[in-house]
């Protein structure tokens, strides 16, 4: 709490007052070595920035821990970068970092440009900035930020299609459309946040499949265990493009368990497990439930509120307890077609699965290959 107040009361020192509201500069130049067009004299204001800000104004003026005085003090911080929210980039009229693009959709700019229809339009620091919107609605109940909250929302559900790439990442921007590895996680994590808040499940429809397209490729310092079934397995080497640069064949005549240092998608291909030992050292292998699969939970995704899936009439679905519980299975069939809720999915054993919260399957895993 301590840190988080000298921060806040540093951005509040170095505010600037413009067009009747709080803007926080940054103080450097700045030029985007990848993305044209993104270059910047100090001062210079962000859209991200703003958002945040207002966002950490909000939580402390919330907080009962903080004397009544101060939050006082940040309630005034929270009403002045809420109020840059609401310019837009009228004329010659500055700094702006609010504006409508030419469908007539709100975004909030992370590196605006005065020139209509030419910033980044950039992806990851609208929504940090659409956070911010949140944390000033939940603390005033203000109806324009409300307002904004969903017309933001519209915005992100609306380019969707653009920020995503099926089968590979994401992009960071919608004007450059350059897919990101460093973002990609971001984009992950901030739309689930955003169906959490605004308790729609379509943003955590399209968290699930950013992750379907290019799940976390770490796993680890110690990486996982991995089970290659007996039979013969084909073992590749990638070039980053996706180019099979060497490939062998791999014969067991039992199972055999070994270390994976990494789950990744491969460029215009599926997803490979990277071997660490043994005889597929330095070799990658596709996933292949149950032929080849990764033991344990990854890509763990929890949802608020539950989502659903239905069950087919008399259809037999082998469902599982936890990893770290074992092996325990259970049957489940129901006689007519049955809706049941769900709060977490994840990748078990290298299967996608969801965990049940119906009442008598409650804390079991279901396939979802086996679901609608």
């Amino acid at each position: 709490m301590h840190r988080a107040r000298a921060q806040a009361d540093r951005v509040i020192e170095r505010r600037h007052d413009l067009r009747g509201a709080w803007f926080f500069p940054y103080p450097f130049d700045f030029k985007h070595q990848v993305h044209t067009g993104l270059t910047y004299k100090a001062p210079w204001y962000s859209g991200m920035a703003q958002g945040e800000a207002l966002s950490l104004f909000s939580q402390l003026a919330g907080y009962a821990g903080v004397p009544a005085a101060h939050r006082a003090r940040y309630r005034a911080a929270a009403d002045g970068a809420f109020a840059s929210l609401l310019l837009a980039n009228e004329g010659d009229r500055r700094p702006w970092v609010v504006a409508r693009d030419g469908q007539h959709q709100l975004w909030i700019h992370e590196y605006p440009i005065d020139k209509p229809g030419t910033s980044d339009y950039t992806y990851n620091g609208f929504m940090f900035a659409v956070l911010g919107l949140w944390d000033y609605y939940a603390l005033s109940r203000n109806s324009l930020a409300e307002q904004l909250f969903d017309g933001a929302l519209t915005t992100l559900d609306a380019y969707f299609p653009q920020l995503r790439n099926p089968g590979w990442l994401s992009n960071y921007c919608h004007t450059h459309a350059i897919p990101t590895d460093t973002y990609h996680s971001v984009h992950i994590d901030l739309l689930r946040q955003l169906s959490w808040l605004s308790g729609s499940d379509r943003f955590a429809v399209q968290s699930d499949m950013l992750t379907d397209d290019y799940p976390p490729p770490s796993l680890g310092k110690a990486g996982g265990l991995a089970t290659l079934d007996d039979g013969t397995h084909t073992l590749f080497r990638f070039a980053e493009n996706g180019a099979v640069t060497a490939s062998r064949a791999l014969t067991l005549s039992r199972p055999w368990q070994c270390t994976a240092s990494r789950r990744a998608r491969i460029q215009g291909r599926g997803i490979y497990l990277l071997i660490e030992d043994g005889p597929a050292a330095g070799w990658q292998v596709a996933e292949r439930f149950p032929a080849v699969r990764l033991h344990g939970e990854w890509c763990g995704s929890d949802y608020r509120p539950a989502r659903a899936v239905t069950f087919s009439a008399g259809v037999s679905v082998v469902c599982r307890k936890h990893p770290e519980e074992g092996t325990v299975t259970r049957t489940v069939t129901y006689p007519k077609a049955t809706v049941v809720s769900y709060d977490r999915r994840a990748v078990i054993d290298s299967r996608k699965m969801v965990r049940l919260t119906r009442e008598e399957v409650a804390g079991w895993w279901a396939p979802t290959d086996q679901l609608h």
